[in-house]
């Protein structure tokens, strides 16, 4: 089976809009949410947010790019930019079409195009259906984010969506590692990318209690697997990279930042919200995700959980971990990205593998935000206070999602 290494990396969050300015920012614990500042949040339980502050036009895109995309393509635009760029790739249009036929593109999305699909209804109810705008499906479809990718860099290869709650970055960079490995790519842009702090969003998670009510103090309201946790704080923004098989990287003497070598998926079948309490269906994940790669329970120093600051997702997670690694559980150093950066739902697995693989190739792990008051049910090694010089030979990276979906990567050092 053909090894398939990262090369590229690409994200733009609430921390900043590249690896460059976001990733130092991670590693010193800083916060990303604050009080949201696009809409009216009246009748919203709920008014906080790890919001990307940015300038359309500063990043590129004109006044017709605004009428066509939606901020989630637009995002995952720019951090396919970065990462193709980080990855050698300056100039993907130019390359042969034999080449381009090799490289594929599968990007996820948990909403899609929630933003066009509010504002074109709001100019149906006050304007009527004529004043429609004609870019508005292709704007808000699902698929349109792998689809610009694919546009925007020519790759001509396998290009799709993935859309799985939570877990679809993870599907998507599992679909990508597979596609490579197969021998039906050399090279794939994969990621997610979320754009869901909207009043009809935040609404509806509000109202499902999901939440964090924290509002007057945003930057302590992100708090994974703390005791006083009291809901995921709504992040946005994109994690994307490129994955290219072993020798192809190695021929064009690419940077290589980890190794992809494991890939575990499965479902609770339990509860369209809820995770089953057991933690049996991540456990399997995880299980599946070292099997693929080889890798021995042992031999894992480092886990970027869910950790989403929920009650339920964050002890099971931690019984979940127990189940695969039993007492080397106790030595896993265990973070969470989402303190700093909120949940980017169909982005989050991205942005933290993205994440992961810096802190395979530097050794070095990020702490957890807002970690001060342990919890008896979470009680494992979540690298509080500060970041941490580790060691890193292997790694997972979680992502647990509505509909019962559990996704593990495992990557490492080649």
């Amino acid at each position: 089976m053909r090894r398939v290494v990262i090369t590229g990396l690409g994200t733009v969050n609430a921390l900043g809009l590249d690896v460059a300015s976001s990733y130092p920012r991670m590693l010193n614990g800083e916060n990303g949410v604050s009080t949201i500042d696009r809409f009216d949040t009246t009748g919203i339980s709920a008014t906080i947010a790890a919001q990307v502050e940015w300038d359309p036009q500063a990043a590129g895109f004109d006044v017709k790019d605004l009428r066509k995309l939606d901020p989630f393509t637009m995002w995952a635009l720019m951090a396919s930019d970065e990462a193709l760029k980080d990855a050698g790739f300056s100039d993907t249009k130019s390359l042969p079409e034999a080449e381009r036929e090799r490289m594929g593109t599968i990007v996820a999305t948990g909403i899609g195009g929630i933003t066009g699909i509010l504002e074109q209804h709001d100019v149906m109810k006050e304007r009527g259906a004529r004043r429609v705008s004609p870019h508005f499906i292709p704007r808000i479809m699902p698929n349109a984010v792998s689809g610009q990718v694919a546009i925007r860099h020519g790759l001509m290869g396998t290009a799709f969506t993935t859309s799985s709650a939570c877990a679809s970055g993870g599907h998507a960079i599992g679909m990508a590692w597979r596609a490579i490995q197969w021998d039906d790519a050399d090279v794939m842009v994969t990621g997610g990318a979320e754009s869901a702090t909207t009043p009809l969003s935040m609404a509806g998670f509000a109202s499902a209690k999901a939440l964090s009510t924290r509002n007057d103090a945003p930057e302590h309201a992100s708090r994974p697997f703390d005791k006083d946790r009291d809901g995921f704080v709504m992040g946005e923004g994109a994690g994307i990279m490129v994955l290219e098989e072993y020798e192809h990287a190695k021929a064009r003497g690419a940077t290589i930042y980890a190794e992809v070598k494991g890939y575990g998926s499965t479902d609770d079948a339990f509860h369209i919200t809820a995770p089953k309490e057991d933690g049996y269906g991540p456990a399997r994940a995880m299980r599946e995700a070292l099997r693929h790669g080889g890798v021995d329970p042992t031999n894992v120093q480092y886990i970027n959980a869910h950790g989403t600051s929920t009650a339920y997702n964050d002890s099971i997670e931690t019984t979940a971990i127990k189940r695969v690694f039993e007492e080397h559980a106790r030595t896993l150093a265990v973070n969470s990205t989402k303190s700093m950066v909120g949940h980017l739902l169909g982005g989050a697995t991205a942005v933290e593998l993205v994440v992961t693989a810096l802190a395979i190739k530097n050794g070095e792990v990020h702490p957890t935000r807002n970690y001060t008051t342990p919890d008896p049910a979470c009680d494992l090694d979540y690298v509080p206070g500060e970041a941490r010089e580790l060691k890193i030979e292997n790694a997972l990276c979680n992502s647990l999602g509505f509909g019962g979906h559990n996704v593990s990567i495992c990557i490492g050092k080649v």
